[in-house]
């Protein structure tokens, strides 16, 4: 895989290069929430148009049904990326049209212009890989080299993620260079003992993973809405907590896996329950009380690992020589129900090991709790690329970029 490192000794002046960034930043509105992601291809952008290059980036934001939608226009992190560069950025108003020419044909050297959303264009997205070739092929009139950045979309196969760099010289930006060296280390090179932490709702999400880190990890810590299911095949009641019934079958066999291998499978011993609401992340909190995992009273929501399963999860990652986290422990929105994300947050810090926090919830976690972004080894800006990278699978954005 070649890096912008190679590009710009070879010098990009007045050259045109596309940036497949990752810009889907969560918006109140046309607020941004958390520039995270845009603050992540920075150095990508600030190098390239250091050395003299025209720069154009472009990034999806959210799931809009392949037409336009001012809902997720890319707008409002275009004028973020300009106060972060202290510089001028363009806007354009389509992708492929009039505006993105004119836009991208008003560039003068060491200038930055921003597309509208990708995925306004049904071509990015499409299943079709004759629909995606057109829109590749216009996307590449706009400029002479490609550089992807975009981490967390590199498990798409995507237009502008799989097929655009076949068809331009193509290099790998800083952000990506340094999400696959991180994923080296959790996969060929592993400091021991490897203590993974997994959280979030649905059990479906991870276990394809769990399934590969049995193999490979010393500990599991299993915490958030997965925990239940795992605690239900256990044979505990769970009250009302989320279970995902289909997948008692699966857990139950990882369950048995991880005693025959002499993996720690860690489940809470204590839950913070509640009546449970409607929408969880909207609702202000209920009233609660903290129960022992096998005594769950019926009616009642698990919303967080309790204040033991917390001491005994931070226990676990004390002398851990490598960590991956990917998932919160509980509903960390509301501060009653952070207690849990807070301590694996805070045993990650104080860990001596090299700790990785997996994107997605668990890196709006670490920031919306107060945590020092440079106290972890690597925060992630792509929690299902990097899912899917320990998974051992392909990842198109990836297998691009190689090719």
């Amino acid at each position: 895989m070649k890096t912008i490192d190679e590009l710009l000794s070879d010098g990009v002046a007045g050259k045109r290069v596309f940036v497949r960034a990752d810009l889907n930043v969560p918006l109140s509105g046309t607020t941004i929430t958390d520039d995270g992601r845009i603050r992540a291809v920075l150095p990508t952008v600030e190098a390239l148009a250091a050395a003299g290059a025209r720069v154009i980036v472009a990034s999806h934001l959210g799931r809009p049904k392949g037409a336009p939608d001012p809902a997720f226009s890319l707008a409002p992190a275009a004028a973020r990326l300009g106060e972060l560069l202290g510089a001028q950025v363009a806007f354009a108003k389509d992708t492929v049209g009039e505006s993105a020419e004119s836009t991208v044909a008003g560039l003068a050297d060491g200038q930055v212009a921003v597309l509208e959303n990708l995925r306004f264009n049904a071509g990015e997205t499409a299943k079709d890989d004759a629909e995606r070739a057109a829109f590749a092929d216009k996307l590449a009139g706009l400029a002479d080299t490609y550089v992807g950045d975009g981490f967390g979309a590199v498990h798409r196969k995507h237009a502008s993620v799989f097929d655009l760099p076949k068809r331009l010289p193509h290099y790998a930006g800083h952000l990506i260079a340094t999400e696959v060296g991180v994923l080296k280390k959790l996969t060929e090179d592993v400091k021991r003992p490897y203590v993974v932490a997994l959280g979030g709702a649905k059990v479906s999400d991870k276990l394809a993973v769990i399934d590969q880190l049995l193999g490979k990890a010393d500990r599991l810590l299993i915490g958030g809405g997965m925990a239940y299911t795992f605690l239900k095949a256990k044979g505990y009641d769970i009250g009302s907590s989320l279970l995902q019934e289909d997948q008692l079958p699966a857990v139950t066999e990882y369950l048995e896996r991880a005693e025959k291998q002499g993996v720690e499978l860690v489940l809470p011993v204590d839950v913070v329950v509640g009546p449970g609401f409607p929408d969880l992340k909207a609702q202000a909190p209920t009233e609660h009380t903290v129960v022992d995992a096998d005594k769950m009273p019926e009616g009642q929501m698990g919303l967080d690992i309790g204040p033991r399963s917390g001491e005994l999860y931070a226990a676990k990652l004390d002398d851990a020589g490598t960590v991956f986290w990917n998932g919160p422990m509980g509903v960390f929105e509301h501060p009653d129900y952070a207690e849990g994300t807070k301590a694996v947050a805070q045993a990650l810090v104080d860990s001596q090991g090299f700790s990785v926090v997996g994107g997605g919830d668990s890196a709006a976690a670490v920031r919306t709790l107060g945590f020092d972004e440079n106290a972890f080894g690597h925060i992630s800006t792509g929690g299902g690329a990097s899912l899917e990278y320990l998974e051992g699978k392909t990842l198109p954005g990836l297998a691009a970029l190689e090719d």
